[in-house]
């Protein structure tokens, strides 16, 4: 009975982090989608009252470096920033002192 519970158990979890994975999906989708809505927005609203200065540029790259940092740990692109990375490293370094700790 308990190793029943313990797979369904498993199975529920599995299925929370598939979940969290896909509203952290639809959350960037969300972010890129304002992204190119506002840009569309500053871009027209700088070439038609400004045109000699190109201001949305800086807000084209300031906004574009979150959305590059937000897509890289939902898709998870660059290893070494989030969750997963520091829970990866913490188990390392709990497996080295273990190691130690056998041999002493």
């Amino acid at each position: 009975m308990e190793v029943i519970m313990e797979i369904k158990e498993t199975e529920y979890e599995r299925y929370q982090k598939a979940k969290k994975q896909v509203q952290e999906i639809k959350g960037f989708y969300s972010h890129l989608a304002s992204y190119i809505l506002v840009m569309i927005v500053l871009v027209f609203i700088n070439l038609r009252y400004s045109p000699q200065y190109l201001w949305f540029v800086w807000t084209l790259l300031g906004w574009g470096i979150g959305l590059f940092i937000h897509a890289a740990l939902v898709f998870k692109f660059l290893t070494f920033i989030g969750k997963d990375w520091e829970e990866r490293k913490i188990k390392e370094f709990m497996e080295e002192e273990k190691s130690k700790n056998k041999y002493n």
